[in-house]
């Protein structure tokens, strides 16, 4: 087993809107693309995340190498409950996450 994060060229989070967050994984080349799109599951995200996979949207965009995955905020943005205001600390937790490939 690997790190995500040592797979991808890059996994950043950031705020869609102030309801919504989104997480980008790049890949490099088309192996390691089509490896994390078989091996990470929206149900795995979604557990991960502690959310419902429901709410979750999965984009693969091939061309670009990058899957995505867009979910609810658990805060609104800026509320005092939100502990990150740009959503920038999400990435970590899926950079962490040990995959099979």
């Amino acid at each position: 087993m690997a790190r995500l994060a040592d797979i991808a060229s890059k996994i950043r989070s950031k705020n869609a809107g102030p309801f919504a967050l989104t997480i980008d994984i790049f890949c490099g080349d088309s192996d390691s693309y089509n490896a994390i799109c078989n091996a990470l599951s929206t149900s795995r995200v979604a557990s991960l995340y502690q959310t419902a996979e429901t709410g979750i949207k999965r984009y693969e965009l091939s061309d670009l190498k990058v899957l995505k995955f867009s979910m609810p905020r658990p805060n609104i943005q800026g509320s005092l409950a939100d502990r990150d205001m740009h959503a920038s600390g999400w990435a970590w937790l899926l950079a962490e996450l040990d995959v099979n490939i």
